[in-house]
Order: C-alpha cells, then sequence, then structure tokens
C-alpha cells in the first residue's frame, strides 16, 4: 500500500456514513498489520526455504553448521507464523506458499532418515527381536493363557464330547469327530497328499489363526481382555484335537502333523497376542506417563512385533503348504517343527544382532 493511500482513504471516509468509514479504518488496519507481519518474519521464512531446499537436492555441504543448528527452531516459527497468518488477512498466495514449507520441512525435520532397505537391515538384524524381548513379560502371560485354553478345551470334550461340535468350526465334513475309529483318524494324518480334505481343514487352521493374530492385536485396547479370551478360545481347539486324537493313541502322530507349520504360527499368535496384551496393560498401568502416552509406546513396539507376526504367518503357509506335500511321516515332521522352533526361539531370544548387547 503506498504512503498516498492512507491519505486518500481518510478524504473518501468524509464522504461516507460513520459505519463506512469505521469499516475502511478497520480494512486499512488490517492490511498493515498482514504487511508488518509478513516483513517481520520473511526473511525466517526465505531463510528456512533455502535450507530445506538444498538438502532436498541433496547439497549438505553447501548448509552451514549456523543453519543446520537453526533448522528446526525455523520449522517451528514458520509453523507458528502460519497458524497466525490463517487469522489474519494474509494473502491467500502466501498463506499456500507457506503451508507447503512447512509441509516440506516437516519431511525433513520429523520425517524418516533411512529408505526401505536400511529399514528393513535393522528390523531383521535384531530391531524385531528387541521389540520381542520388550514383551517378554507379556509374552509369558500369553503362554500361560495358550496351556490354559489347551487343557480347557481337553477338559470340556472330555466331560462332555458334544463340546467338541461346540468348539470346533462346524461344516468341515471330514472325519475328526468323537467316535472315529483309530484307521480312519489315522488316515487324516497321513497318505493325504493328493486329497482335498486335509488342505481344506489346514487352510482353516491358518485362516483362522491368522484372524485371531490380528484381532489379538487389534483388541488389546480394551485393555487386553478380549486378548486373552481370543487366545484360550483358539487353543481351546487345539486342546479338543488333542483329546480326540488321544482317545486313539495318535497324540504323537497328530503333533507331528500341527508341528511343521504350528510352532511357526502358534509362536506367532502368541507373540500377537502378547503385543495386544502389551497395550491393553500399558492402559490399565501407565505408571507416571498419560494413559494416551503410555499406550502410544506401548503401540510402537507392538506395531513392530506385529509386522514380523504377519511374516511368521506367511512363513507357516509356505511351511504347511510345501511340508505337508513332502513330509509323510511323524518323525520328519517333529523334525522341522522342532527346528522351525529352536529357530524362532533363539533369533528372538539368544541372538542380540549387530551392536545389540545382551
Amino acid at each position: 500500500m503506498s504512503e498516498a493511500a492512507p491519505w486518500l482513504l481518510g478524504r473518501l471516509g468524509g464522504w461516507f456514513s460513520p459505519a463506512a468509514s469505521a469499516q475502511i479504518a478497520a480494512a486499512e488496519d488490517a492490511a498493515l498489520r498482514s504487511d508488518r507481519f509478513r516483513l517481520e518474519r520473511e526473511g525466517e521464512w526465505k531463510r528456512l526455504e533455502t535450507i530445506v531446499t538444498r538438502i532436498e537436492k541433496g547439497r549438505l555441504r553447501g548448509i552451514s553448521d549456523a543453519d543446520l543448528l537453526a533448522l528446526p527452531a525455523l520449522y517451528r516459527t514458520a509453523v507458528s507464523s502460519l497458524a497466525v497468518a490463517r487469522e489474519t488477512s494474509l494473502d491467500a498466495e502466501t498463506l499456500e506458499w507457506l503451508e507447503g514449507l512447512t509441509r516440506r520441512a516437516w519431511f525433513i525435520v520429523y520425517g524418516p532418515r533411512a529408505g526401505l532397505g536400511d529399514w528393513l537391515m535393522r528390523f531383521f538384524g535384531g530391531g524385531w527381536g528387541e521389540s520381542v524381548r520388550a514383551l517378554k513379560q507379556d509374552i509369558l502371560i500369553a503362554f500361560a493363557l495358550m496351556v490354559a485354553g489347551t487343557i480347557a478345551g481337553w477338559l470340556l470334550v472330555a466331560s462332555d464330547p458334544d463340546w467338541y461340535y461346540a468348539l470346533m468350526p462346524g461344516g468341515m465334513g471330514d472325519a475328526r469327530v468323537p467316535g472315529a475309529s483309530r484307521a480312519v483318524l489315522m488316515g487324516t494324518l497321513f497318505g493325504q497328499q493328493d486329497q482335498h480334505g486335509l488342505a481344506v481343514f489346514a487352510a482353516y487352521l491358518f485362516s483362522n489363526n491368522a484372524q485371531v493374530s490380528i484381532l489379538a492385536f487389534a483388541l488389546g485396547f480394551a485393555f487386553g481382555l478380549p486378548s486373552a479370551m481370543l487366545l484360550i478360545q483358539n487353543t481351546a481347539i487345539l486342546g479338543a484335537l488333542l483329546w480326540l486324537y488321544h482317545g486313539q493313541g495318535l497324540t504323537l502322530e497328530l503333533v507331528g502333523w500341527l508341528s511343521i507349520h504350528g510352532t511357526t504360527e502358534l509362536f506367532a499368535i502368541m507373540l500377537a497376542g502378547a503385543a495386544g496384551l502389551h497395550i491393553g496393560r500399558a492402559m490399565a498401568f501407565p505408571g507416571d506417563a498419560a494413559v494416551l502416552d503410555a499406550a502410544a509406546a506401548a503401540g510402537r513396539r507392538s506395531a513392530q512385533v506385529m509386522v514380523g507376526v504377519v511374516l511368521m504367518l506367511i512363513v507357516a503357509g509356505l511351511l504347511e503348504g510345501f511340508g505337508r506335500q513332502l513330509v509323510d511321516n511323524t518323525a520328519g515332521r517333529l523334525i522341522v517343527g522342532g527346528f522351525m522352533l529352536v529357530f524362532w526361539s533363539g533369533y528372538f531370544f539368544v541372538w542380540r544382532g549387530r551392536g545389540q548387547s545382551a
């Protein structure tokens, strides 16, 4: 606004009503404040833009130490200016430019520092295991719940075989029912490579366990109670199966059939349940932190564990798909399942990765 503008507006104000003159005066004052606001801060905005542009172009050597140290403060100042600018009459073009600048600066100040490859190296090189070990107490609770669920399933069907039909999925249409002979049950475990009944049942177990894993984690915010119930309910199915095959002296054979993929799959379920319980415990017992802050911190640790759980479920699916076809004897199945159990236990609780102390 030129220097003659206030004089001209003042002279024109005499030709309008008092209300109109007041509006003109208010508009003039707002314009002056807007210009003053921009002029006072434009130098810092331009400095921030220069730093951000150089970093985006990879020209780090051209940035002085003073500029790097000032970057966080310049970003916070720009954000504060943006909040004020939105409430003033700052012109739309400048406001849009300032919004874009703050978005770009956010990625420089707070955005991810590494690419996908670096993240994967850190994840598999010890980050995943470290997150799992941080849930050690919750893993013990999850393991105890799964054992309790297995025992409960066994005792329920042992007291009343009708419980078997309540626990097992409906519509499976196979021979796994109370009263089945040893030969029939044996036939469901061996020599079924080219038949679809076993594949359908195994596919159900994988799908069910994947759903249980995701739900056990997702429902942890309800103080972990749904997670605990899911772990018990899911392993009650295992207890019912063990009771059925034990009645015909086929306990070891069933364990071998399950172990090929089961040691990985059940391990994944236990970790997912522990992740849900970890969030629930953080909310129920936040300590000195606020409930939301404690839940957020627990959620970050649990989320990294859940990324690994998804990978474990994929591995379990591959083991089930190929292992069932290639290994048709109990000893071989137990070796594969036992190896996977030792591998996961060693990876999580023995190996620390590079740069991580015991």
